[in-house]
């Protein structure tokens, strides 16, 4: 009996997934729960387990292809295993025949529906070449009525057929609908108005023409982050008019939440040089690259840095390193008590740990620290949920966990989202300080730079100087100055800095 495997939804929110790496080939056996393809989805990176044991028979996506979820992407013990690689159809063909509109049922089929199901069954070019044929027929069948009943003509639109393409708007109908503008269009650029179904709702909602578009998919399909990059740039009005006159849309210059939206003329391709290697951005790099893009248009990112002493830490952590490994089975490093800290001072300074929705500020109930995890492959902010709810050791054994499954690509939808704050760590690699870009839609981030030990200007009770030794480290907070002003920052660091001085920590 065979078993299909199909795209799981990692996620409430995730509607699609692109299969980056297939970990099994056609032919192999493979066991229940054993890896069988790598996914990447708008949220995680996943392995995913085969649903049973049997022999890999059928691949029915390759690497790089975008799928919805639930649908079918390979099959164990289906027989004819021989040549099955060959017959793995094209992202766009999957799209055309998951996204393709049913017909409404009818009795007695008309002969409209015949030729609409005989267009369907034939390849992609007869498709368009039948469309424009399609069109003429219903045109000239339709120049009597219109010449008889002139006023009733021109007083309603003419209907869209029943394969008319749903969802994405009046302009967009699929090649057995009326035919009308659809005789010139190539299949490249019909492919470009296949899209997910949650790309093609986000759409409507916002009036925007798909077609009009710029996808960065495979065959130009447009993604979720092309809608919605293309949605905050303000350009959603100028979409409509577009599509309703053919005119340039003209930018509102603002973005959806209200912002001055920066308007940045597309830079020129680029055009290798001979001995260049041209290599194509990952899933999670393009992610990573619309995620920066999207923060610094929507937040005015301001970095305070101080510097703190973290001697008495480091004396502490020294202290009792080894009978909390043996304790609770997990390392003490310095990040527990930071994150420890940040708690503290996020109860004390709200504002830190809210967010912005249009002109209203939600102040979040709970604390979800997100930590960034750099990755061989890219980076990942997975989090730490309700950490103002744990110790010294309930946050090391939060914080290592969730990096080790990070780095072995098992972490789940819900474990990399909900954060509130965030917290990047680059002094691991030696850097001494950043400006750390904010993890959207949050309102601040910190950066913990290299802790070293270091020369320091001291003074005794007495009020004399002298220069000692001490574990220093610089702690850059980048934060939104749309709603936090530069001394509350001040204040935030201020009170953080007093706490890892003081170093009064129950391990």
């Amino acid at each position: 009996m065979s078993t299909e495997v199909v795209m799981p939804q990692m996620g409430e929110s995730i509607a699609e997934g692109t299969i980056t790496k297939w970990l099994k080939q056609v032919g192999d056996r493979v066991e229940r729960d054993e890896p069988l393809f790598e996914i990447s989805t708008d949220k995680v990176d996943a392995e995913i387990p085969s649903p049973a044991a049997g022999t890999l028979t059928e691949i029915r996506f390759k690497e790089g292809d975008t799928v919805e979820i639930n649908t079918t992407v390979a099959v164990l013990d289906g027989g004819a295993v021989g040549a099955v690689k060959d017959a793995v159809p094209t992202t766009e063909d999957a799209v055309a025949k998951t996204e393709t509109p049913k017909a409404e049922a009818v009795k007695e089929p008309a002969p409209e529906a015949a030729e609409a199901k005989a267009v369907d069954a034939a390849p992609r070019e007869v498709q368009v070449e039948a469309a424009a044929a399609t069109g003429a027929e219903v045109q000239e069948r339709d120049k009597p009525q219109a010449a008889a009943e002139p006023e009733k003509t021109s007083a309603q639109p003419p209907k869209p057929s029943a394969k008319a393409g749903a969802g994405n708007g009046a302009s967009q109908q699929t090649v057995a609908g009326t035919g009308e503008g659809k005789d010139d269009q190539t299949a490249e650029e019909l492919r470009r108005t296949k899209s997910s179904p949650l790309v093609r709702r986000i759409a409507q909602e916002h009036g925007v023409d798909i077609a009009n578009l710029e996808g960065t998919g495979l065959s130009g399909r447009v993604t979720k982050n092309d809608i919605l990059s293309f949605i905050e740039s303000g350009s959603s009005a100028g979409a409509s008019a577009t599509a309703k006159s053919g005119a340039p849309p003209a930018s509102t210059g603002r973005s959806v939440s209200g912002a001055p939206a920066q308007q940045a003329p597309a830079p020129a391709p680029l055009k290798p040089g001979e001995g260049d290697r041209v290599e194509q951005m990952t899933v999670m790099r393009k992610k990573i690259a619309d995620h920066m893009v999207q923060s610094r248009r929507t937040s005015a990112h301001v970095t305070t840095v101080y510097e703190i002493d973290m001697t008495r830490i480091a004396r502490l952590r020294e202290q009792h390193k080894d009978s909390f490994a043996e304790r609770t089975g997990t390392k003490l490093s310095f990040m527990p008590f930071i994150f420890q800290a940040v708690n503290n001072a996020l109860r004390k300074f709200p504002i830190f740990n809210a967010q912005v929705s249009g002109d209203q500020i939600v102040y979040k109930r709970d604390i979800n620290l997100g930590m960034a995890v750099a990755l061989d492959w890219g980076l990942i902010v997975p989090v730490i949920k309700r950490a103002d709810d744990l110790s010294i050791s309930g946050l090391a054994r939060a914080a290592n966990d969730l990096a080790e499954r990070a780095r072995m690509k098992q972490l789940k939808p819900d474990e990399v989202g909900g954060g509130t704050f965030t917290i990047t760590n680059p002094g691991v690699f030696g850097g001494l300080f950043g400006t750390p870009i904010i993890n959207q839609p949050q309102l601040a981030i910190l950066g913990v730079g290299k802790i070293e030990k270091r020369t320091k200007v001291l003074t005794t009770p007495e009020g004399e100087d002298y220069i000692g030794i001490r574990w220093l480290a610089y702690f850059a907070l980048s934060f939104d100055h749309r709603v936090i002003d530069g001394a509350d920052a001040e204040r935030f660091l201020a009170y953080l800095k007093a706490q890892l001085e003081a170093g009064e920590f129950s391990i």
